[in-house]
């Protein structure tokens, strides 16, 4: 019996569940083995299969390099806990963010809203992020901007958030940080990865006081094309990084899995 099939049958979890689960606690400790957490703050979630609008988060406290599996906590759509635990709660800025794209009900199955450094930087720049590289040109017109509110707890954010993200995957929130949404934990993951990649190498060009080469609009969006392309879009974007990355983690530390 694997450990997820053993998670599953202790916690009475479905087996897609458990899946996501795994995956999901697998993206927190990515996130904090790549530098790209902030002590107990920010949050990733994804959305569990079934009728029911529930979807699983991180106890409000807990590092991103403890996370695991079982101790993902499941809110409704309301923010109240599914499976009640008197030790945790969860971030009242993560409910709002996170069911802001959930309860659309469309294929945006995780989200991720992360405070790294470089993309705050670019969240307070006017011109936001530029096509510089070949990391950023994937976000050529396909990133979209959401003006800070202050710390997001008022419910009625929600509606203006995603009306800004719109049809995008990734959102500089202005002032703020960023947030990536993706139809799997990897899409997700891997797209928060780039942006953030992105978001350094135009501070470093920035800073060098020189004169920038911006590629034309028709390299950036023959660029960004390919990676919306049909064929890429139904090859699971994001997968052979987000493998490659779980092999390592495994191989340095599978607690996550419990």
């Amino acid at each position: 019996m694997n450990v997820a099939t053993s998670i599953a049958k202790k916690a009475k979890w479905s087996a897609e569940e458990t899946k996501l689960r795994v995956e999901l606690a697998a993206a927190y400790r990515l996130t904090a083995k790549l530098g790209m957490d902030d002590l107990i703050y920010t949050h990733l979630s994804a959305r569990v299969p079934g009728p029911e609008l529930h979807f699983l988060l991180n106890p409000y406290g807990m590092l991103f390099s403890e996370v695991t599996a079982s101790s993902l906590i499941k809110v409704d759509q309301n923010g109240e806990m599914v499976e009640p635990d008197d030790r945790w709660v969860h971030n009242p800025t993560g409910f709002v963010l996170h069911s802001a794209i959930h309860r659309s009900g469309d294929d945006r199955v995780c989200v991720f809203h992360g405070h790294p450094i470089n993309a705050m930087a670019v969240s307070s720049l006017e011109c936001g992020l530029l096509p510089l590289t070949v990391w950023a040109q994937q976000f050529y017109k396909r990133v979209s901007y959401h003006p800070y509110e202050g710390p997001p707890v008022r419910l009625d954010e929600r509606d203006r958030v995603l009306a800004n993200m719109g049809n995008t995957q990734a959102m500089l929130m202005q002032n703020h940080g960023v947030l990536t949404t993706g139809r799997t934990v990897a899409e997700a993951f891997i797209l928060m990865y780039y942006l953030e990649k992105s978001c350094e190498v135009q501070l470093k060009a920035q800073s060098s006081g020189q004169k920038l080469i911006i590629p034309s609009e028709e390299i950036s969006e023959y660029s960004a094309r390919l990676r919306y392309s049909e064929e890429q879009l139904t090859a699971n974007p994001g997968a052979l990084e987000w493998q490659a990355l779980v092999r390592k983690l495994d191989s340095e530390d599978p607690s996550y899995r419990n």
